[in-house]
């Protein structure tokens, strides 16, 4: 009889598991699927998510009851980490010459103003010590990596590079800031500190340097692993992950801060040639997405809907304040230095995207047992909400709005990075063929193909054909070509139909003239008589004119009025400019940069 209970117990408890995994299993499926209708509305996926959560929770249809604090932190941070080192993944140094600067200000000074700012009107506001005013200022101060790097891509939008490189590093490096303020002011009201002094200082210091070096060291060390490790190619993606919660680990361990570190690690492994790049990348872009939905649907679970509500008149002018006057306080003042247009300003200004972060931080409190802990978490849940919809519901249309998106670089189906070990850097790419494609009807071997470029293989109707060079391309057909990541652009124009508004198709962007950037000034001159302001010497190029016009900042996009030209950066080469765009216009006018 004794096995009999034992038995039933125990088959008791395996159909709990059993009932546990099926019901997991369709919320990560009914999660996934949300992503087409989300798409459809426009609504961004991450409130999706989050809305998930909340309805399998203790007051939705689900019922689920989870108050766990101790271990949602885990979860989270292990989560973010995640998409943190994604985030670093997919940073290109090159981007560094135009957002580093401006981003890094915006992750220390920004957050700073933002919390200032936020604390100071939240205290007045409810009548609160400043400390705590402070306090909550510091939990909503950060914007939020996995909601920005999710929203910049998930648009289609081509984001002149300025601003997508400064939101990016922003976003993956202003978290050690928002997460010290916070510690700092929990020490303040626990007493454990009595100013803002030269301890607290110390520690940031501290926190700031050993993640920038442990997380330097740490990607270049993982690189090298990656490259001198035989491995069966499934495991590199493993031990890319594993390798960057060692980097995280072990600078928390040490008194650095982990998220900064393991952003870093990030960038140096994205930014080095290593074995099974592809594969990393692929599968890390999985795990990102696999840790934002674990991340929000727990966040959703945590939260208990009604006491929103007890909160909502705090959060709404926390929110208001933050979203409309701190935010934008801080983006003012930050990249004063750097000349961004009014325009850029007022886009970086609204996509301050909160996101798990806040409530991550809005976990501190209720850890360190701070009394009204409870309250502090349910706003900044409430203040996530409200800028997911009002932000996130809007980032797409203000950036058009704005004309601060640019023609998209590619617009290949299929990417495949070519890892041969001591060759240059090849991809094969795929291209389906419409019923607008340009190349329709050509001959494959007279299709104007850029340099170090080669069609390998066309498909049709499911068939490998033989000896394509002499083949008329078709409607349906799949085109495999061989060709240097540069030369995507160049290929498109020669595969793909312009796609977007009709403002973004080329001749309308850039104009129907292409100049090189070595083109003398003064040949312009005299061919167009034009008036040029500020010109230097007589044997300025136009390259060297419009980098000196930026203060050597250009991007792609970037434009300049003279008299009634209009020149529009085309193509860049680093820090040269290679084309320039002419547009002719009717009016008459100086010089305006923009």
């Amino acid at each position: 009889m004794r096995h009999s209970a034992t038995w039933a117990s125990g088959g008791r408890q395996l159909d709990l598991t059993h009932q546990i995994i099926l019901a997991g299993g369709l919320l990560f499926v009914a999660s996934i699927l949300a992503s087409v209708i989300s798409s459809r509305i426009g609504a961004p996926l991450l409130l999706v998510f989050l809305i998930i959560g909340m309805l399998m929770g203790e007051e939705g249809p689900g019922g689920l009851a989870f108050d766990n604090f101790q271990t949602a932190h885990l979860i989270g941070s292990l989560a973010l980490a995640v998409i943190l080192f994604d985030g670093g993944l997919r940073t290109r140094v090159a981007s560094f010459r135009v957002g580093l600067r401006p981003a890094l200000v915006l992750a220390t000074l920004g957050v700073v103003v933002t919390v200032t700012v936020t604390g100071l009107i939240a205290a007045w506001v409810f009548d609160l010590p400043l400390l705590v005013g402070l306090l909550i200022g510091a939990i909503v101060g950060s914007t939020d990596a996995a909601a920005v790097f999710y929203l910049l891509h998930a648009h289609g939008l081509e984001l002149k590079e300025r601003i997508g490189a400064t939101l990016e590093i922003e976003s993956g490096s202003n978290d050690p800031m928002a997460i010290f303020l916070t510690v700092a002011f929990i020490e303040l009201l626990l007493g454990e500190h009595q100013s803002m002094g030269l301890g607290l200082m110390l520690e940031f210091v501290q926190q700031m340097g050993l993640g920038g070096l442990i997380g330097l060291a740490g990607g270049f060390v993982l690189a090298r692993a990656i490259n001198l490790v035989p491995l069966t190619p499934g495991l590199y993606p493993l031990l890319a992950v594993s390798g960057a919660l060692v980097v995280f680990g072990l600078t928390a361990v040490a008194g650095g801060s982990g998220f900064l570190a393991v952003y870093l690690a990030g960038i140096v492994l994205g930014n080095r040639r290593v074995q099974n790049a592809q594969n990393i990348r692929r599968f890390h872009d999985g795990m990102a997405w696999l840790a934002q939905i674990v991340m929000f649907l727990m966040l959703g679970l945590l939260i208990t809907p009604s006491h929103l509500l007890d909160v909502a008149p705090q959060a709404l002018v926390v929110a208001g304040v933050l979203l409309l006057v701190a935010r934008p306080a801080a983006v003012l003042i930050s990249l004063l230095p750097f000349r961004f247009p009014l325009k850029e300003q007022a886009f970086i200004g609204w996509v301050g995207l909160r996101g798990a972060v806040p409530i991550l931080l809005g976990l501190f409190p209720l850890l360190a047992g701070v009394e009204d802990a409870a309250v502090y978490f349910n706003i900044a849940f409430f203040v996530v909400l409200i800028s997911l919809v009002l932000q996130g519901w809007t980032v797409a249309p203000v950036a058009r709005w704005l004309e601060l998106d640019v023609p998209p670089r590619s617009r290949v189906i299929h990417r495949l990075e070519l890892d041969l070990p001591g060759q240059p850097e090849y991809e094969m790419v795929g291209y389906h063929l419409t019923a607008d494609s340009p190349a329709l009807y050509k001959v494959v071997r007279r299709l104007r193909l850029p340099r170090s470029t080669q069609v390998v293989a066309l498909i049709r109707d499911g068939s490998l054909l033989q000896d394509i060079h002499d083949e008329i391309l078709q409607v349906q057909d799949y085109v495999y070509v061989l060709t240097h990541p540069e030369a995507l652009p160049d290929l498109d124009r020669v595969l793909v139909a312009p796609t977007g508004p009709a403002r973004l198709e080329e001749h309308a962007f850039f104009g129907e003239f292409v100049l090189n950037g070595d083109t003398p000034l003064a040949a312009l001159s005299s061919a167009y008589g034009l008036s040029i302001p500020d010109q230097q010497h007589g044997d300025e190029t136009l390259d060297q004119y419009l980098l000196r016009l930026f203060k050597r900042h250009a991007v792609v996009g970037d434009r300049v009025k003279l008299n009634n030209m209009e020149f529009v950066i085309r193509a860049m080469d680093g820090n040269r400019i290679t084309q320039v765009g002419l547009k002719i216009s009717r009016g008459e006018g100086g010089r305006t940069a923009r």
